[in-house]
């Protein structure tokens, strides 16, 4: 159960596959240049965010080079990487994850990535139906968890085979970093009950999340264990909600009904995940209805594949949105908005201090911008950042 009293822990997004002011448009697109992601992270780092995702897949750079190269140039901040079992042996990853583990002096979380687009997981060479990936993912674990104890390894599995593995540089994290995972179907649901941490549901109306945390709560409990959750939402907030429906407006002002109608084709004909049919069902390809719930737009789910809707509102509307999921047991938030850079900035700045997150106040003295006036002292998040 999360603890109602504390804070949330709140994450941000590395955008790895490029990032922009408008969505379905080229308009004003800002590519995956290392410097630019070195910024968001620096910039995320600083404003006090607990960690940061990295996508995984075809149309993004790697992960675990992007995470590598963010941890050198960052402090405090955690990196939550994926591993997709199919895409490597189980001991080549334990040798990557606990090397990164190392350079960041055990700032590593752990992402499992099981679903995605059989075509794309054709391409990296998984052939596997949807629900024979979680018995390929259970092997693949199987191995990495007796490696991450110190043990030496061998499998002769269906669908792995390993013999002698060892892993000779340990993490720092003990025996290794915390496991994460999303996943909406059945199998899904038994395999993270048996395996992970921390269970992460896509931003759905808040009765639908409570059944799925319900469902996982249920089946881990069946095998003796406990999980915590976290969530997977988009952020629009601005000083008031009348601005912040204005933003979401402008989002999606530059996509054009055939864009919307190609994308959702795309995505009931080439994905076999749960929870992407549950995200497209939550508009149906619709933009004349896109609030499925108080302040939950899902415009971003017209054209986005994942996670596809936004919490829109002012800072005390959004706060009191996100409390309504803390109460069911979600400790996490995974945020992110566009252009991520200048939103992490509005969530930090505006949101934080109604969620108990604002940084420590300093104090530090400043001159009127242009004025020549005598400088004068201030205090609050601006000093802070």
């Amino acid at each position: 159960m999360s603890n109602p009293g504390k804070p949330l822990d709140f994450f941000w997004f590395i955008p790895t596959s490029g990032d922009g002011p408008y969505l379905g448009t080229d308009d004003g697109h800002r590519a995956p240049d290392p410097r630019y992601l070195r910024e968001i992270a620096t910039a995320v780092d600083r404003l006090g965010f607990g960690g940061v995702l990295i996508p995984t897949g075809a149309n993004c750079e790697d992960s675990w080079i992007t995470a590598t190269a963010l941890a050198t140039a960052t402090e405090k901040l955690k990196f939550l990487v994926a591993i997709r079992p199919g895409t490597a042996s189980p001991a080549f990853y334990a040798r990557i994850a606990a090397a990164l583990d190392r350079v960041s002096n055990g700032r590593l979380l752990i992402n499992i990535v099981v679903g995605g687009a059989p075509r794309e997981l054709a391409g990296d060479g998984i052939f596997l139906e949807h629900d024979r990936r979680y018995d390929h993912a259970g092997e693949f674990f199987d191995i990495f968890e007796t490696l991450a104890r110190g043990e030496t390894a061998t499998l002769h599995g269906e669908h792995i085979r390993a013999e002698g593995a060892k892993l000779h540089f340990p993490f720092v994290q003990a025996p290794r970093p915390p496991l994460y995972f999303g996943g909406s179907s059945d199998a899904a649901i038994e395999f993270s009950a048996g395996r992970v941490e921390k269970y992460l549901t896509w931003g759905e109306p808040p009765a639908d999340v409570a059944e799925k945390v319900a469902r996982v709560r249920k089946a881990a409990a069946a095998k003796g264990r406990a999980v915590t959750f976290g969530i997977r939402l988009h952020f629009i907030v601005r000083e008031t909600d009348e601005e912040a429906f204005a933003a979401a407006d402008r989002l999606i002002s530059r996509l054009d009904d055939e864009t919307i109608a190609a994308q959702q084709a795309k995505f009931a004909t080439e994905s076999d995940s749960v929870g992407q049919r549950r995200m497209s069902a939550l508009h149906g390809g619709r933009r004349d209805n896109l609030y499925v719930a108080p302040n939950l737009w899902a415009g971003v789910g017209l054209v986005r594949g994942g996670a596809g809707t936004a919490l829109v509102g002012s800072p005390a509307t959004v706060a009191r949105r996100l409390k309504e999921y803390q109460d069911l047991g979600i400790d996490t938030v995974i945020g992110s908005g566009y252009p991520h850079l200048e939103e992490a900035y509005r969530v930090a700045e505006l949101l934080f201090p109604e969620l108990g997150l604002a940084p420590k106040k300093a104090e530090v003295i400043v001159g009127d911008f242009g004025t020549g006036a005598r400088p004068k002292r201030i205090t609050g998040l601006a000093a802070a950042v």
